[in-house]
């Protein structure tokens, strides 16, 4: 048996002394009570109504402001670096779903707080409370210093483009760690670029759509064993840099493209210089900004 296989052979139905996760009917998939941290960001606004149809209560959080609480509905407003902030926001939850923290590059000091500890308290607070599934935002700049004429996996070594890049490697090994010492699974989303469309030369290698997005997300609060999964978060691209066969098991099978808008994303961008780093590594722009 490889590792691989020893990572994912692990019940799918994981009893503690506070919660029981139960395998989800396969007609009927319901959550009691999910969280979604980063609700008031651009993907979050995208998956409230989208997750709320899979769950009796779905919790909301973010610093920034959010729409009230609809029916089914608790807001929530947390700081990421408030360790009693977030043990309070995780207690009775099922299952996280974690976008919350810096979604763009800054200086490393502005990242610290939201995405290195902040995801550190998410993580603490889910082994407290008996939380057995977070479904991690990463990010495709973990990979950002791989050139675009490679085809990587989510196995191979990182190599973050940024110190936005950095945090998310950290959190994948912070995922790594809790599933390893404590047994909480997690789905580490390497996401690409979820947008309406693909509005440039590398988004058609990126693109993932809203739609996929839901689609990879269900998929990873459900599929059973999933250990601690790296998955590469991207629409069924022609053009792409990324093979996922290792995440086979998490059951995300995109249905989109962007090919049906490549003609207007190639004549939106002209070709750039394809000696300039933008070009040559798949962090794209990424690889250059900074330092602050």
């Amino acid at each position: 048996m490889t590792a691989e296989q020893a990572l994912i052979m692990i019940p799918c139905c994981v009893t503690t002394d506070k919660i029981t996760v139960p395998n989800p009917d396969p007609v009927n998939p319901m959550f009691d009570r999910l969280l979604l941290t980063g609700a008031a960001g651009g993907l979050g606004r995208v998956l409230r109504p989208r997750l709320k149809a899979h769950c009796r209560v779905l919790r909301l959080s973010d610093i920034a402001e959010m729409a009230p609480a609809g029916a089914g509905e608790e807001v929530m407003p947390a700081p990421l670096q408030d360790k009693a902030a977030v043990m309070a926001l995780l207690q009775g939850v099922q299952a996280v779903v974690h976008l919350g923290g810096v979604s763009t590059e800054h200086a490393f000091e502005d990242i610290l707080g939201p995405n290195i500890v902040g995801t550190y308290h998410v993580y603490e607070a889910a082994r407290v409370h008996g939380v057995r599934r977070v479904v991690f935002a990463s990010s495709n700049h973990v990979t950002g210093f791989y050139r675009q004429s490679e085809t990587i996996a989510p196995t191979q070594p990182k190599r973050p483009d940024g110190y936005y890049g950095l945090s998310k490697a950290f959190g994948e090994d912070l995922a790594q760690f809790y599933f390893d010492r404590w047994g909480i699974e997690t789905v580490s989303l390497r996401i690409g670029s979820s947008f309406p469309e693909p509005v440039d030369r590398r988004m058609l290698a990126t693109w993932l759509s809203y739609d996929d997005l839901e689609r990879l997300v269900w998929a990873a609060l459900t599929a059973p064993a999933v250990g601690h999964t790296v998955i590469y978060g991207m629409s069924d691209n022609v053009t792409t840099w990324w093979d996922n066969t290792p995440a086979r098991h998490v059951g995300f099978r995109p249905r989109d493209s962007s090919e049906p808008f490549r003609a207007a994303a190639e004549a939106r961008q002209p070709r750039i210089d394809p000696t300039q780093p933008a070009a040559l590594y798949q962090g794209g722009a990424f690889v250059t900004r900074g330092p602050f």
